[in-house]
């Protein structure tokens, strides 16, 4: 490669001032939201209703945060939303993979058959599934318990065809082949092959399930009550009533955003650097 070609190259990498303005016009209508949530937040109910809109911050954040966080039971919330989402995402990944290395790598029979069906499940409207999973929970008492929630989701389809995806072209049958020669037993491989290969997917599959089981409503406001509550179930109370005060619930929406940027801010470093590792590695 000459000098004159490396130079070029080089310059692929650096955005002219098109490219960031474009950037900062899609970082600016993706943090909108956010920060109307938290404006909204801090006014009242009177001065939402009012046009225009307010575009800046009042003095009523921390009183509504106060009320939002007291009438929503939104500590508790907040705990239960936790564990039913780290638990779900970490199931899901942990079956997933295991699901998908089978459909992957392992040969046995019906595999195409079984995978046709797990795939099928995806184009199932989840609410044709309400009435007799409710009828489950019920028979086991679990109503208002956070099994009733956890359980049904601990495995996607989605979760399991994604893995499979990823794992046919990041994990070499040979080495799986080796790893048997060698007498490693199936778990052996497991932990030390197909885990450390599909790490990557397994950050991206965890993110992205972790958040979906974070913001779930439908099925949550069905199982469980205000006695028990997730989040958006602490969130739909929020709004009931005659004339709901629609600052705190902007107050209590933000109560249940913040954990979720939070981790993003903690962990999202180490999730896109799983991401461009496993593009590196295809």
């Amino acid at each position: 490669m000459t000098k004159l070609t490396r130079v070029r190259a080089g310059r692929h990498l650096h955005g002219g001032p098109l490219t960031y303005a474009v950037l900062i016009v899609f970082t600016a209508g993706s943090l909108f939201p956010l920060v109307w949530t938290a404006v909204a937040a801090s006014r009242n109910s009177t001065r939402l209703s009012q046009t225009p809109p307010p575009f800046w911050f009042g003095g009523n954040l921390f009183k509504n945060l106060q009320t939002a966080w007291t009438d929503a039971n939104m500590g508790l919330a907040l705990l239960n939303t936790a564990v039913v989402a780290g638990t779900v995402a970490l199931g899901t990944v942990l079956f997933s993979t295991l699901a998908g290395f089978a459909f992957a790598k392992l040969r046995f029979r019906f595999k195409n058959l079984l995978m046709l069906l797990v795939v099928a499940t995806m184009m199932v409207p989840p609410q044709l599934s309400v009435v007799p999973l409710f009828m489950t929970i019920a028979e086991l008492e679990w109503t208002d318990q956070l099994q009733a929630v956890v359980l049904p989701t601990l495995v996607s389809a989605f979760g399991v065809f994604f893995m499979r995806q990823y794992l046919v072209q990041a994990l070499p049958s040979e080495l799986i082949e080796a790893a048997r020669v060698d007498g490693a037993s199936s778990l052996r491989i497991v932990w030390h092959i197909v885990f450390p290969a599909a790490r990557p997917a397994m950050a991206v599959l965890g993110m992205l399930t972790f958040v979906a089981a974070w913001n779930d409503f439908f099925w949550p406001v069905i199982a469980l009550t205000q006695d028990n509550p997730t989040v958006q179930v602490a969130l739909a109370n929020l709004g009931q009533g005659f004339v709901p005060d629609q600052s705190v619930v902007m107050a209590g929406a933000l109560l249940g955003t913040l954990p979720l940027l939070l981790a993003f801010t903690l962990f999202g470093r180490q999730i896109v650097g799983g991401i461009m590792q496993g593009a590196v590695k295809g």
